[in-house]
């Protein structure tokens, strides 16, 4: 009997144990928190840009209008009322979708700390550049690392998985809907939002195959 062969470079969906069990642990982990940090500072840059937000931190920063917590804070809550949603979808939660929905938003309260609002338009340009192009980034590196999809990510790929339509068309219903809604809360949008739609796919992935972590297993040979 054989193992189970992977393609070299490939994402594979496992869960929490045979995340545990693929091997390349120190690595993996140290990648995965390197990502997740780097996202919650890629949000804390956009809102430091003033210049629009990602879709989800449209809904966000409309919703902490309204209730007195923080902006990573409201990430965190919102990260396990979108969980919820995994259940009827029978999306399995991995180690990387726990992380994720703490550490993003800690990591983005913590920059948005030491980080001030600058007055100068060209600065607060490169910080919505800086942002998006880091946010990218940090995505190839959280889900490169092997220890599964964020809760965002995986309601958009349990929603195509369940509906039979395409990613694209969910990522794009869900992106408008929140927006929509983060609109009429008072979420911030402005052009920010429209690059960032546009581009962070793309970005992402161009960098995944740099930073995806290759678990291939060796085929065993056959038995005599």
């Amino acid at each position: 009997m054989s193992s189970t062969v992977h393609a070299p470079g490939a994402l594979v969906d496992m869960g929490p144990l045979a995340q545990l069990r693929a091997g390349q642990l120190t690595r993996r982990f140290s990648q995965l928190l390197i990502g997740l940090v780097l996202y919650g500072a890629s949000l804390a840059l956009m809102v430091r840009g003033a210049l629009g937000l990602s879709p989800w931190d449209v809904l966000h920063s409309g919703f902490i209008r309204h209730v007195p917590i923080t902006l990573g804070q409201a990430v965190v809550l919102f990260s396990f009322v979108v969980l919820l949603f995994w259940i009827p979808l029978r999306e399995k939660p991995g180690i990387g979708t726990i992380a994720n929905a703490f550490i993003v938003g800690l990591s983005a309260d913590a920059v948005l700390m030491v980080l001030s609002q600058p007055d100068e338009a060209w600065v607060r340009v490169l910080l919505l550049l800086a942002g998006v192009v880091l946010n990218g980034l940090a995505t190839a590196l959280y889900i490169g690392s092997q220890f599964g999809r964020g809760p965002r990510d995986g309601l958009m790929t349990g929603l195509a998985r369940r509906t039979g339509l395409s990613l694209r068309l969910v990522r794009t219903s869900l992106e408008i809907a929140v927006v929509l809604i983060g609109l009429l809360l008072g979420g911030v949008l402005g052009v920010g939002t429209v690059i960032y739609a546009f581009v962070i796919g793309p970005l992402a992935q161009l960098m995944l195959p740099w930073f995806t972590v290759d678990l291939t297993t060796p085929a065993r040979p056959p038995r005599r």
